[in-house]
C-alpha cells in the first residue's frame, strides 16, 4: 500500500527512538463507547504530542480526529487529556513521558464528537452569556477619539485577558464535572477581566450571573483549574474574588433600607 501524503507538515523523525500512543477512538458510525487505540510512533526530542498525533494521521491512520492550530500554546485549540492530566497537546513532550505511554484522551466533561473533538456547545454559551466585551458607559461619537487607560488600571485586568478558551480548568474542574450548569472557572476569569476593566460598566449586567444558584458559589476551591492554566491566569482568584464580591452585596442589601434607598 503506498504512504499517504502528509498533510500536516510532519517531518519522519530519524533518532531510532519509538514511543507507544494510546489514543481515545470514537467513531459514533461505527463504535458503541470510546475505546482505546495504541499506535507506535518514531519520535525525536523536539516532538511534541501534537505532533506524534500528526505523524499518526499522516503515515498510520488518516481516520484519527483532533483540533489543533497555531501549534504555539496560544489558539488553546488541543486542549486534551494527556495521561490523565488537562494539556495543551503542543506544550507537552513526548520526551517527558518517554519510555512510558502516552495516553490521549479527549477533554473530560465534554460530550464527545468524534475521537478527540468534544462538543463545545456548553462552554460557547456560557461565554456568550457574560457579555465578553467592553459595554460603554454611555455612547460617544467616534470623533471624541479612543477610551483612555493608565497603565495601572490596565494592570488590573492583564493577568485575565490571557485567557485563550482552551478549556482545560473546565476538565479539571471536579463541580463542573458533577453540575454542567456551573458557570465554570475560564467564563468567571473571563467576566472578572470585563468587570474589572476602567473602560467597562457591565459589572451590573453580569452580577445575576456570578450571584446565581450556578454561580461562584458553586465553586467548592479545589483550585486544579488554576495549575492546569497554560497561561498562568489563575481562574480560582477570580471566583474567590467574585465570592466575596457576592457576599458583599448580599450583606448590603440586608442593612439597606427597605425602598433602594443608600
Amino acid at each position: 500500500m503506498a504512504r499517504p501524503e502528509m498533510q500536516q507538515d510532519t517531518e519522519m523523525p530519524d533518532s531510532g527512538k519509538t514511543i507507544v500512543m494510546d489514543v481515545l477512538r470514537y467513531r459514533p458510525e461505527q463504535d458503541d463507547r470510546p475505546v482505546l487505540q495504541s499506535y507506535e510512533v518514531p519520535f525525536s526530542d523536539d516532538m511534541s504530542v501534537l505532533q506524534g498525533l500528526q505523524y499518526i494521521k499522516d503515515y498510520l491512520d488518516g481516520s484519527l480526529s483532533f483540533r489543533w492550530s497555531c501549534r504555539m500554546a496560544i489558539c488553546g485549540s488541543c486542549g486534551m487529556m494527556i495521561n490523565g492530566r488537562p494539556q495543551l497537546a503542543c506544550k507537552t513532550f513526548l520526551r517527558d513521558i518517554y519510555p512510558e505511554h502516552v495516553r490521549v484522551e479527549a477533554l473530560a466533561h465534554f460530550p464527545i464528537e468524534r475521537d478527540l473533538v468534544i462538543v463545545m456547545d456548553d462552554f460557547i454559551e456560557k461565554l456568550e452569556s457574560i457579555k465578553p466585551y467592553i459595554i460603554e458607559k454611555q455612547p460617544r461619537p467616534l470623533a471624541e477619539g479612543e477610551y483612555l487607560q493608565t497603565p495601572a488600571e490596565r494592570d488590573l485586568y492583564e493577568q485575565f485577558s490571557s485567557c485563550i478558551n482552551c478549556m482545560l480548568c473546565y476538565a479539571a474542574c471536579p463541580q463542573y464535572g458533577l453540575n454542567p450548569k456551573f458557570l465554570g472557572p475560564g467564563i468567571i476569569a473571563l467576566l472578572h477581566r470585563y468587570n474589572l476593566d476602567s473602560r467597562d460598566a457591565g459589572a451590573e449586567q453580569r452580577k445575576p450571573l456570578v450571584n446565581s444558584e450556578d454561580g461562584v458559589y458553586n465553586c467548592t476551591a479545589v483550585g486544579f483549574c488554576s495549575e492546569v492554566c497554560p497561561k498562568l491566569v489563575d481562574p480560582a482568584n477570580a471566583v474567590n474574588v467574585n465570592k466575596m464580591e457576592a457576599a458583599k452585596d448580599y450583606f448590603l442589601r440586608l442593612v439597606r433600607p427597605r425602598g433602594g434607598g443608600k
